[in-house]
């Protein structure tokens, strides 16, 4: 039965006491932070992107959930289309690959397959990392602070403050941080955007007339060129070299029988010629019977 001397019950077997809730592990928290997409809960998969609030995602997965927007929970409503994420530009970890090629066994999954570029520190999410956002470039934010350049350690392209993007931050202080510069960015699209629509209009404008002042100079250089070509003797005319004179005799106004270089024998031969006497017979060379 017990308690009969020979056994000592302890208290929490004669107490009821309420249950500790699960404490959550640390080390597998910061992994699924640092090594998962936050929309698909998977792992993380390139091409990666980050937010203006800096989480990390799954390029692919992130499109999937953009185009059923129904899936996409409210935290991250932020994100409206791919304008608003950056791809990453990040270092990859020599020795998490040397890992990979190693037996299931020996493999330390403690590992991050990620690295600071300036400090070789692991992106494990024990040490803090940053992102500029203008080429999307990754290093540790002790890195950051102590190299004092506002020019990026990889790629050496100049930013701001406003560029820098804390990747996973966990604090409100850095969620409102994010917040205030994602705003800002967004603010300098919209102003870039009014400046190309402001400048748009100004440049057609000032095309069109220099279009209008060609087209009247070609036309005035044919007018200069067809009041020379009947000037001149031997001109080019539909690809054959006539006389002016033959110019002259294209025109619609023109009529043999007022042409004084012409003989009345020739003239005769035409029936718009008037003789003294007037022509009552068929022509022997138009056969024109004169019906009318």
């Amino acid at each position: 039965m017990g308690c009969d001397g020979g056994t000592i019950p302890r208290r929490d077997e004669l107490v009821r006491v309420k249950k500790k809730p699960e404490q959550k592990d640390k080390d597998a928290e910061l992994a699924a932070l640092w090594r998962c997409c936050a929309i698909s809960q998977e792992t993380l998969q390139e091409p990666i992107v980050v937010c203006h609030l800096g989480k990390l995602y799954s390029k692919m997965q992130l499109i999937e959930a953009l185009l059923d927007r129904r899936t996409l929970p409210d935290e991250f409503k932020h994100i409206r289309s791919l304008k608003d994420v950056k791809d990453l530009n990040l270092t990859k970890n020599s020795e998490y690959k040397a890992q990979a090629d190693k037996k299931e066994g020996s493999v330390d999954h403690r590992v991050a397959p990620y690295m600071c570029p300036v400090l070789g520190l692991e992106m494990s999410g024990k040490s803090r990392f940053v992102a500029v956002w203008n080429c999307g470039c990754v290093f540790s934010e002790r890195a950051y602070k102590e190299i004092d350049a506002k020019i990026c350690h990889k790629c050496t392209k100049p930013f701001t403050d406003d560029d820098i993007v804390i990747i996973n931050g966990t604090t409100e202080e850095d969620l409102k941080l994010m917040t205030t510069r994602m705003e800002i960015r967004q603010a300098k699209v919209k102003k870039n955007k009014e400046k190309k629509i402001k400048t748009e209009p100004t440049e057609t404008a000032t095309k069109r007339p220099a279009s209008k002042l060609e087209d009247n100079a070609k036309k005035a250089k044919l007018q200069q060129e067809n009041g020379s070509l009947s000037k001149i003797g031997n001109v080019i005319s539909s690809g054959k070299v006539t006389k002016a004179e033959e110019l002259k005799k294209m025109k619609a106004d023109y009529s043999i029988a007022k042409d004084d270089k012409a003989s009345d024998v020739y003239k005769s031969l035409f029936t718009s010629h008037t003789s003294e006497k007037k022509q009552d017979r068929a022509h022997w060379v138009t056969y024109n019977p004169f019906y009318n």
